[in-house]
């Protein structure tokens, strides 16, 4: 039996996102239109989980599924509706009800009127209540008010059935529980014990005595933690009572006149002798019962109470102000921190910087400078402290300009301090032992790098680096610090002053007479730290990145651009990526471009850009065919067995020889099969008497259709079940996924040919259906089989002359009988050999005899880093990464090289004899048909090789 197929799985469903395909547009506007005629609010692209829903898709989808309410009917149904609309979330539960409610809220009314072909309801009760429940189509104004006021005095849960929270379910006082049944979804509880007012009949001054006995009354408990009865003032207080855990529940009872209870202390002398009105005498209706009138002789307390509340309302109301420490936490932990960094206290810094550092780091994006005056001002004046350190000077921010201009150190804090260099230039470094390094001097030191570490951590938040750029004494800060002399106290504090720039620079417009923009490009040039160039290269690219103004990068020395070209070089893609960002804003200006060409040698820098063009590229083909291949007929004999090949495979032991002889005359394919008695037979006939002659036995059939199973993968033993003879169905035993070759291939792989002579029996293109592997010995089979030539007893054919025909496929030279020498006959034959032998030869790719292969053609592509656009997924990827800043550098440099000066220099040189052409043609000849090449390889890419052929091509002297 064919074994059972495996089940498939299910195809992934890819993440959900908007299709803005036509269909969906004109969706949106009818949807939009009915909204606006309805007079709701249609929220276009409403946000289920991570994704934006795709109101089309997800209408088409649920109607394909019944539509709204069945979906609702179904449990677990929305679940399944968010996977299979592709919406993954980690809370499966809130996705399915924010889909649903999402549905209910913009395509609901739609989806009655246009699909169901009915009208909506109302809006109040639709769209203005909660998706909770289901029952669209049959909702009313009548049957869901109902509902409403129904659940509001009863049952809150049935109002909206499964959805929600079920209460609690009280049994009625009236009705008998049994104790067997338990409540629905909650604990049972005991039912409340009806007391009803007995009244006093006694005078209504009741007697010493009796006012003393009277709070003892019958059935109130007293509280364990209030006094005996005797000390409480006499009152009549109405208690209600009850029942302990541990007394036994009351039978329910029914009327007084017919049932006598077993515990009187729960009964009531009125209740005994209550006899209803209808029963009544005419003169006892008219008698009305008696109430006792509250005085201050029968409840004292009461009357108490009252002219104490009279005496407080004419009394002024007390103000107490608060004691200290009591009910007064302090400030938060901010302010606290705040507080201390501002007190110049050292154990307060201590305190109030370890934990700033914690608090910028762990919660950076909600610590804000703006919502903490006077945070910025003491960070900074805290790492300006470094400067006494190495330098006879403390460095003092002032906010009186004036101030500033009169003493060397005191910077200006309204409009910066523009000679800061110069004034650190005039100071005169200590002399610091670098092997010892007090105890007291290097708590300071931690003191300082946690300040310089707050504010790094701080900037990295976008609000946070726009309020530093426009606090201006944060750039004195990084020029003093940058400015400090080697020294490994203060690399740390170097490197957070660098990133430090680098958050701050996207928000500064500055020029290269600025100190910041000095600092920076000598650090960039005198550094050979890999941490300093890459901030560095980052802070100078991202000058002014937030503004329209152009980041011109001007009086960069040639040292830099040299250094930068080198870099290039390294085998760092963070590092190499960094160059190229300042390359693509240095070359953007045509003055840069000119000093660019001039400071090196900007034929390598063009050859290496070109290089990178194909960065970390993954190459691959595509073949394409032009003409589909043509097999040969399906046949179930085999091949018949050469000689040579019998002689190979009868050295070999079963199964390897089974195994062999399969790969020989059998080759893989999974739309054919061959029978296994046809296999079988051929299996004997090529083995059996070759067996018998050396007394080896044939292996079973049993183990031959297993080892034939087993040679090719895609190989099974199936029975097939087909149509024969008319009315009757057919069962064959088969072998699937192989089919006979049209030639046998040796065990080497070499293919044997067959002998193209007529066959003897004289049928039109019939063939001799041996086969050879090498030409000797099909000619050696021609000549004594054929022809019938004999050899002599030198071993060689006697060359006389014969009629002789040559029978040879379509040969049409000796067609008919001609008078030849044997040794001209045998010449022309081995030309007929050597014909065929050499194209297998020739034909590399091992094509099968009898079939005739396809016409392919392979294109070979080149993919390069991508990326996809969020805001629009159906878009194709977009190039990005290196090779984007590498061919938008080249185009920069063809477009601008142009205008140069550089470029007016090399034409008047041409003038005056030598080659033709400007910069472009001697940058960009001998690399175009790379060029070309890159353009039909990379499709990314191809836009940007366009646009930069344009520009060198227009150039070109043709």
């Amino acid at each position: 039996m064919a074994p059972s197929k495996e089940p498939e799985k299910e195809p992934e469903v890819p993440l959900h996102h908007i299709s803005r395909t036509p269909e969906y547009e004109d969706f949106m506007n009818k949807l939009k239109a009915y909204h606006n005629e309805r007079g709701t609010t249609l929220e276009a692209e409403p946000k289920v989980g991570p994704v934006y829903l795709d109101l089309f898709k997800t209408y088409t989808h649920i109607c394909e599924n019944g539509g709204y309410d069945k979906v609702s009917d179904e449990k677990l149904a929305w679940r399944r509706m968010a996977e299979q609309l592709g919406i993954h979330s980690s809370n499966v539960a809130s996705t399915a009800f924010s889909l649903k409610e999402k549905y209910y809220k913009n395509l609901a009314a739609y989806e009655i009127k246009f699909h169901h072909g009915k009208e909506p309801p109302p809006k109040d009760i639709l769209e203005d209540v909660s998706a909770k429940g289901g029952g669209l189509l049959s909702r009313t104004r009548e049957n869901f008010r109902g509902k409403r006021e129904s659940g509001t005095v009863g049952d809150s849960a049935a109002a909206s059935g499964d959805d929600a929270t079920p209460s609690r379910e009280r049994p009625t006082p009236d009705a008998p529980a049994p104790s067997s049944v338990r409540a629905s979804r909650g604990l049972r509880e005991a039912p409340p014990q009806r007391v009803i007012f007995q009244p006093d009949t006694g005078p209504s001054r009741p007697t010493r005595h009796a006012s003393g006995q009277q709070p003892g009354h019958v059935g109130t408990p007293t509280s364990a933690g209030q006094p005996g009865a005797h000390h409480a003032l006499p009152q009549q207080v109405q208690h209600t009572p009850v029942p302990l855990p541990h007394q036994p529940r009351a039978a329910p009872r029914g009327p007084s006149s017919s049932f006598n209870p077993a515990n009187s202390d729960n009964t009531s002398l009125a209740l005994d002798n209550y006899v209803p009105r209808s029963l009544q005498p005419p003169q006892q209706q008219q008698v009305l019962a008696m109430r006792p009138v509250e005085t201050p002789s029968n409840n004292p307390g009461e009357f108490a109470r009252r002219r104490q509340v009279a005496r407080s309302l004419l009394e002024p109301p007390r103000r107490t102000g608060p004691h200290p420490g009591v009910g007064f936490e302090g400030p938060n932990i901010y302010i606290r921190c705040l507080m201390a960094l501002r007190s110049n206290i050292f154990q307060e810094q201590q305190f109030a910087l370890y934990h700033l550092v914690k608090i910028s780091y762990e919660r950076h994006d909600k610590f804000k400078f703006e919502g903490f005056p006077g945070l910025s001002e003491g960070l900074v004046e805290k790492v300006l402290e470094i400067g006494s350190y190495f330098y006879d000077i403390k460095w003092k921010v002032s906010w009186t300009s004036h101030l500033a201009a009169d003493s060397i150190e005191i910077l200006d804090g309204n409009e910066g301090t523009d000679d800061i260099l110069e004034r650190i230039d005039t100071l005169e470094p200590k002399q610091l032992n670098e092997l010892i390094v007090p105890a007291e001097l290097a708590d300071k030191m931690v003191l300082i790098n946690e300040a310089a570490l707050t504010l790094r951590n701080m900037s990295l938040l976008r609000e946070n680096a726009a309020h530093l750029a426009d606090f201006l004494p944060i750039k004195d800060l990084i020029c003093i610090v940058l400015s400090l002399p080697k020294h490994e106290w203060v690399v740390e504090l170097k490197h957070a002053m660098l990133d430090i720039a680098e958050s701050l620079t996207p928000y500064l417009e500055i020029d290269s007479r600025d100190p910041l923009y000095k600092v920076l490009m000598w650090q960039l040039r005198d550094s050979d730290d890999r941490g300093v160039i890459l901030t560095s290269l980052r802070a100078l690219g991202r000058i002014s990145m937030n503004f329209e103004a152009t980041n011109k990068l001007d009086k960069v020395p040639s040292v830099v651009l040299t250094k930068i070209s080198e870099l290039m070089l390294l085998n760092d893609d963070e590092l190499m990526d960094a160059c190229l960002d300042f390359l693509y804003q240095y070359t953007a200006v045509v003055n840069n471009v000119d000093n660019l060409v001039k400071s090196l040698n900007c034929e390598h820098l063009v050859q290496h850009l070109v290089r990178l063009l194909s960065h970390n590229a993954r190459r691959w083909q595509h073949e394409t065919s032009l003409r589909p291949t043509i097999k040969a007929a399906q046949t179930d004999d085999p091949a018949a067995m050469p000689e040579d090949l019998l002689q190979e495979l009868l050295k070999l032991e079963e199964p390897e020889r089974c195994n062999q002889w399969v790969k020989c005359f059998f080759e893989e394919d999974k739309d054919s099969f061959v029978t296994q008695i046809a296999a079988w037979q051929a299996y004997q006939t090529a083995f059996k008497a070759a067996l018998q002659a050396k007394g080896q036995p044939l292996i079973t059939p049993a183990d031959f259709i297993r080892n034939s199973c087993s040679v090719y993968k895609g190989s099974k033993a199936e029975v097939w079940h087909g149509s024969g003879a008319p009315g009757e169905m057919q069962q064959k035993f088969i072998i699937h996924g192989i089919r006979c070759r049209t030639q046998p291939v040796g065990l080497d792989g070499k293919v044997f040919l067959r002998c193209l002579w007529d066959s003897s029996s004289g049928r039109p293109n019939e063939k001799c259906g041996h086969f050879f592997g090498s030409k000797e010995t099909m000619w050696n089979h021609v000549v004594s089989t054929h022809l019938k030539w004999i050899r002599n007893e030198e071993g060689a054919f006697d060359n006389s002359e014969e009629e002789l025909r040559c029978q040879w496929a379509d040969c049409t030279k000796y067609s008919k009988t001609t008078k030849i020498k044997r040794a001209e006959m045998g010449h022309h034959l081995q030309t007929h050999c050597c014909q065929i032998f050499n194209g297998i030869e020739i034909n590399k790719n091992k094509s099968l005899p009898g079939s005739q292969p396809g016409d392919t053609m392979v294109f070979h592509y080149e993919e390069t880093a991508a990326i996809h656009d969020e805001q629009n997924p159906a878009a194709g990827p977009q190039a990005a990464g290196i090779p984007l800043s590498a061919v938008l550098i080249l185009r920069n440099i063809a477009r601008n090289v142009v205008k140069t000066t550089a470029q007016e220099d090399l034409l008047k040189l041409h003038e005056l004899g030598g080659e033709g052409g400007g910069w472009n043609e001697r940058l960009f000849r001998t690399l175009l048909p790379r060029l070309y090449e890159i353009m039909s390889e990379n499709k990314i890419l191809a836009p940007y090789i366009v646009s930069l052929i344009r520009w060198v091509e227009s150039e070109r002297d043709l």
